[in-house]
């Protein structure tokens, strides 16, 4: 029988530990939210001499204070659920402000291993690390690893065992603080009720914690306190310590705190830390010297996003066409077999042409999602953020805001909860309501279908740069209104934390890029399809007294079904855009998801095809249906593809939105902007399209 131990991964961000944990997990892992809160959940298992790990990957936070929600989730697994071990990662490059993490995770009293990451790079800076003595000093097993190399993972699985299996007494010495502020802590210890921690494991430890944190006027402790009898007489206690402090030390308990904790995280890296000063300048700091350059910074991102956006075009065309033509296959082998009516239109228009026409451009979603991980990955996304940093401000908000935007590219969800790290209220409130104007995956089947019909394959790739810049642009714009007339205030100054280069390690880009792939398919099996289906029924029906057998009918059967019917209802509102009903149709099916645009489609023009007999579904490429038969110019197609950018994003987005800002006003506000603002928008660059010749 396998022993089993549940291991926690702490630390901040940027220390590497998502590339631990996909160093200890492989590909044993899930992604999941934690209950009642939208902070990403990633569990993974592994198994070494006969013992089974649950690895728990903790969001990354640089303290337990609680400020966030990141921070709130954090400090609950670790205090409500059964942590054996904590591996705190940290970053050897940049360790007094990692060990601020270390120290607070020693007041818990859990059994404590520090993962020393990055020590490759922190030699290469002339940091050399004395590893018995910083153990000795901190009280915990301290494990160097490279993360990236993914060495040191094997002595990092043994000391997990070591420690589960026998203990770890250093663990039981905590942070010890000034004679006056310890005498403070012991007091409120004595006093403070039983019912406050004697739920939890470790409740010795708990009890130092707890008068700790309510030194620190913790907001989350005293919610706790006030549901004790005896709240009244231990906060008036608690007032009183923590006016002693303030008369004596003429600062803030919370602050002296926190100094404590750093006196004793320097004393501990001045005796095990030596530096060798590098005389020659860094990688880092050589790349640097270009990128971050006042004028050349913004043209070389501009030029980095252009040739992610044509790498994803190029690269995915090809095997995008060997995914259709088996999915056209598959339809012409169906076709054969099964005889005409309702269930072969459902199976072959209906599933293949909606979910087929979805799934087809599987290959340039992971090829967007591996640009962005590298540019994650190897420290350039921080970049980013303070290249922009001069424009963000001139419209009202901060370079730090441009990462939850760029974030936005891969999904509009993760980058609004990117938004938490945003101190400022209306900052983040603005960022929320622009984010969704950047080009989300999901929209990326639209204009790569788009593309592909309307346009020569060599402007393909500017085409599709040109609408994801217009995003970027539209989303400035909005910001610099919304922070002048909606969300006015002056915007917080910030500093902007600049990783070293690292080389992306294959292995974790790849996970990245399955994990991505999987979440992809798994909509397209679920949502995409409920919606392909239900798609069918309202193009299908009803059949107007014909025979079941002999359906499809014709084009005419359409515009009379209940779908056609909703198409010429919107139709007037929509015509001056130079669309149709059809892709009214489409258009309202976005809401539920914009791959559900392509779905619809391609479901419509499956139906057309086999209903005129005009065109052989299977003998046509999707985007050559589309050409043939939706009538449409590359003009309408461009503006097809910006209304799409614009107009309300995903119902799962305006979801996250209302739960992240706590009310349905702002939600409900960004639906009727961006509907305004997609249309307008649309408007003009169609009308100015036609009167300039391109209509044709």
């Amino acid at each position: 029988m396998k022993h089993k131990i549940t291991v926690a991964l702490a630390g901040n961000p940027n220390a590497g530990k998502t590339t631990i944990f996909n160093n200890l997990t492989g590909s044993h892992q899930h992604v999941g939210n934690y209950p009642g809160v939208t902070v990403e959940k990633k569990v993974g298992k592994a198994v070494y001499k006969d013992t089974e790990f649950t690895i728990i990957d903790l969001p990354g936070t640089y303290s337990l204070t609680a400020f966030s929600a990141e921070e709130m989730v954090a400090r609950a697994v670790l205090i409500e659920e059964n942590i054996d071990v904590v591996v705190n990662v940290v970053d050897a490059s940049n360790l007094e402000r990692n060990l601020n993490l270390t120290a607070q995770l020693k007041e818990l009293g859990l059994p404590l291993i520090v993962a020393l990451n990055m020590v490759d790079i922190a030699s290469s800076q002339g940091i050399s690390f004395n590893y018995g003595l910083l153990s000795q000093l901190l009280a915990v097993q301290v494990i160097p690893v490279t993360g990236t190399k993914n060495k040191g993972t094997t002595e990092l699985l043994d000391a997990i065992i070591d420690v589960a299996n026998n203990g770890c007494s250093l663990t039981a010495k905590p942070v010890r603080y000034e004679e006056y502020i310890e005498k403070q802590i012991n007091f409120l210890e004595r006093i403070l009720p039983e019912a406050l921690y004697k739920d939890f494991s470790r409740s010795v430890f708990l009890r130092r914690w707890f008068a700790i944190k309510l030194l620190e006027y913790d907001q989350d402790i005293l919610s706790k306190l006030k549901e004790q009898p005896t709240y009244d007489s231990v906060i008036e206690q608690v007032n009183i310590c923590r006016y002693l402090l303030l008369q004596k030390y003429k600062q803030d308990p919370e602050m002296l705190i926190v100094e404590g904790r750093y006196a004793f995280i320097r004393g501990a890296c001045r005796e095990a830390l030596s530096y060798t000063p590098k005389e020659q300048a860094t990688v880092t700091d050589r790349i640097d010297a270009i990128v971050l350059n006042r004028l050349l910074g913004l043209p070389i991102f501009l030029v980095i996003m252009w040739l992610l956006f044509q790498m994803t075009f190029t690269l995915g065309n090809p095997p995008m066409s060997l995914i259709e033509s088996g999915f056209a296959r598959f339809a012409d082998l169906l076709n054969t077999l099964m005889p005409a009516g309702l269930l072969k239109s459902l199976i072959i228009d209906g599933i293949i042409g909606g979910v087929g026409g979805v799934i087809v451009f599987l290959p340039n979603i992971l090829f967007l999602f591996l640009g962005i991980s590298l540019l994650e990955a190897s420290g350039y996304m921080a970049r980013a953020a303070f290249v922009t940093d001069r424009l963000m401000h001139r419209i009202g908000l901060h370079g730090k805001s441009f990462i939850p935007m760029i974030l936005g590219f891969g999904c509009s969800i993760p980058a609004i909860m990117a938004t938490r790290t945003l101190e400022n209220k209306r900052d983040r409130f603005v960022t929320m309501l622009i984010v969704p104007l950047m080009s989300c995956g999901a929209r990326l089947p639209v204009y790569t279908l788009l593309t592909a019909a309307f346009f020569e394959k060599q402007t393909a790739g500017n085409i599709l740069f040109s609408v994801y810049l217009v995003g970027v642009l539209l989303a400035l714009i909005m910001a610099k209104v919304l922070r002048t007339w909606i969300l006015p205030g002056e915007s917080e100054p910030f500093v902007m934390e600049l990783p070293v280069y690292r080389l992306p390690t294959v292995k974790n880009i790849l996970m990245q890029m399955w994990i991505r792939a999987w979440l992809y398919l798994k909509k397209a099996g679920t949502v995409i399809l409920a919606a392909s289906v239900i798609t069918w029924i309202l193009f299908t029906f009803p059949l107007s007294g014909h025979d079941l057998q002999s359906y499809p009918n014709t084009s005419t059967q359409l515009e009379q079904s209940y779908a056609g019917q909703l198409g010429h209802l919107i139709e007037p509102v929509i015509r001056p855009l130079g669309f149709d009903w059809k892709t009214g149709i489409a258009l309202v099916a976005g809401f539920a998801g914009k791959e559900i645009v392509v779905s619809t489609l391609g479901t419509l023009y499956s139906i057309e095809d086999t209903g005129s007999g005009e065109i052989n579904a299977q003998e046509s490429g999707f985007a050559e249906r589309v050409r043939e038969q939706s009538g449409y110019t590359p003009l309408v197609a461009y503006v097809l593809m910006l209304f799409v950018l614009i107009y309300v994003p995903c119902l799962a987005t305006v979801a996250i939105i209302r739960h992240e800002t706590n009310n349905w006003k702002w939600p409900l506000f960004l639906i009727g902007y961006t509907l305004a603002l997609a249309w307008l928008v649309s408007f003009v660059v169609y009308r100015a399209g036609l009167l300039y010749g391109l209509g044709s």
